[in-house]
């Protein structure tokens, strides 16, 4: 079955219910995101039934194309049609050839686990994260515990679009049971908190509420839990431990609780956001940091991995110099830092958006909500005389952003972002400044990072799953700086009439 150009189908027609649609834009760099839609919504889909049943075809060609055991493990989030998705996507992958282990709603990171428990190579997730309600996508990976890259996503996109799917015979289906509960066991094993510690856990009635509380509680933890009924409307905001109002609900909740940390989980449980016994929400470059301090007397000589949009304290840290350890800079994206950490056997990589990759033998190597929750309360544990707000001030001082993402087609972002770093180059070839200081240096390697003479600096760059750009700052000065480093950033992208709406401001 060949996908058709998106503008050929519409719903409530013939040929939708009968042809396979599937946008090309939804093929990201590392996964897959497409607006399904739901009941009442006038957006037309960028992806049918008959869409996601290709896609699974494709996938199974390409997994038998990179000669790997022909077996994936698959799981679905929570939302009205997720498992619809799943089952075609199960259909075309069985009609490829490939035995087909469902293990029922889960979370990323319990499909990834489902990989090592069931000695299964590949991995196909049916998720949209944290994206509102009407998304769906699909993460895979086809080499534990690694997800695909460019390369592979360029290659699954050519396999579907031009129709170059191939039936084999050999498919099959088995429904795991058991995997939930092995995976809840295995988080919480050889945990066992020595002092008492009150946990709101946040789920922002995402996945994660099927699980986090009770993993947490197993680790020893007092629980309150927060918007863990599981409601695919996300009825006070979307699941997502960057966005501010689930931040400060969590900070709220904190306060009225006495808490002494809030842990807040995205839709499909692969991050983890922070808030402190005082209220203040740490963002998890910082919360890097403060792992990385807490491990390196443990581990030294550790590498640890972080990307373009995190802190610059990481290479001036003392604790990590004390200790012989190494900081590499990547690039962003969940499936870059995975690869990265792995391929200099970093002991941990750490993304902004609460990504976080626990290598051996703190974790498995992939992205788990619950694993960084679990090594935040073993961090307290291990300092039962600080409050997470002392380990919090005993870092360096910095002032950062939240991650701003205001929109921008898919179809322009990259051109938009080429022609904003030309903006950034020219300004430093003639001296302008950004918020009364010389441009000191620009990193080009994803999007533009200009750096200011005294170390403050600000990213733009595409997001690699939705349509927008990313914005981030961080300053040593004060919160006023950062402010002002974002006026000369609106500045330049007011320039731009492809750039829309933030999500979010200062």
């Amino acid at each position: 079955m060949t996908a058709k150009p998106h503008a050929a189908l519409t719903p409530n027609s013939w040929a939708f219910e009968n042809e396979a649609l599937i946008k090309p834009t939804g093929f990201r760099e590392y996964d897959a995101r497409w607006w399904f839609g739901h009941p009442g919504s006038d957006q037309a889909p960028d992806l049918n039934l008959y869409g996601v049943q290709t896609l699974g075809m494709g996938l199974g060609t390409l997994i038998h194309e990179l000669g790997v055991t022909p077996k994936i493990v698959v799981g679905h989030d929570f939302r009205s049609y997720s498992l619809s998705v799943k089952q075609a996507l199960e259909v075309g992958l069985m009609a490829a050839g490939v035995e087909v282990h469902d293990i029922g709603l889960a979370l990323s990171p319990v499909a990834y686990f489902a990989q090592f428990d069931l000695d299964i190579p590949c991995v196909a997730m049916v998720t949209a994260s944290h994206n509102s309600n009407g998304w769906t996508g699909v993460k895979m990976g086809a080499q534990r515990p690694l997800t695909f890259g460019p390369d592979e996503m360029s290659r699954l996109k050519e396999i579907v679009l031009n129709g170059d799917a191939k039936t084999r015979a050999g498919g099959g289906y088995v429904r795991q049971a058991g995997v939930a509960e092995r995976y809840l066991a295995d988080v919480a094993e050889g945990v066992s908190l020595s002092r008492p510690v009150k946990v709101v856990a946040a789920c922002g009635n995402g996945t994660a509420g099927a699980f986090a509380p009770q993993a947490l509680r197993a680790m020893g933890a007092e629980v309150i839990e927060m918007d863990c009924e599981l409601d695919h409307t996300f009825p006070r905001y979307n699941p997502n431990p960057e966005d501010m109002k689930m931040l400060h609900a969590m900070r709220d909740a904190v306060l009225e609780h006495g808490a002494d940390v809030g842990l807040g989980f995205d839709g499909d449980g692969d991050r983890c956001g922070v808030i402190d016994n005082e209220g203040e929400e740490i963002f998890a470059d910082k919360i890097g940091l403060m792992l990385a301090r807490d491990l390196a007397p443990l581990h030294p000589g550790s590498t640890f991995v972080v990307d373009v949009k995190s802190t610059g304290l990481f290479t001036i840290d003392p604790v990590l110099k004390e200790h012989g350890c190494k900081t590499d800079y990547f690039k962003t994206g969940h499936s870059y830092i995975k690869r990265r950490s792995k391929e200099l056997g970093a002991l941990a990589g750490f993304e902004k958006s609460g990504h976080f990759f626990l290598q051996p033998p703190i974790g498995r190597g992939y992205d788990d909500g619950l694993v960084a929750a679990r090594a935040v309360l073993q961090m307290l544990d291990r300092n039962p005389d600080r409050s997470m707000a002392d380990l919090r001030r005993a870092l360096p001082v910095s002032y950062g952003s939240p991650t701003m993402s205001p929109a921008c087609d898919d179809e322009k972002k990259y051109d938009v972002v080429a022609r904003i770093v030309k903006v950034f180059e020219d300004k430093k070839a003639a001296g302008e400044q950004v918020a009364g200081r010389a441009i000191a240096d620009i990193n080009t390697v994803n999007g533009v990072r200009f750096s200011l003479a005294d170390g403050a600096w600000g990213l733009v760059r595409a997001s690699s799953n939705t349509p927008n750009l990313v914005v981030v700052i961080e300053s040593p000065n004060s919160k006023e700086d950062v402010a002002a480093i974002f006026a000369g950033i609106e500045g330049v992208l007011a320039q731009f009439p492809e750039v829309g709406a933030f999500d979010q401001t200062l």
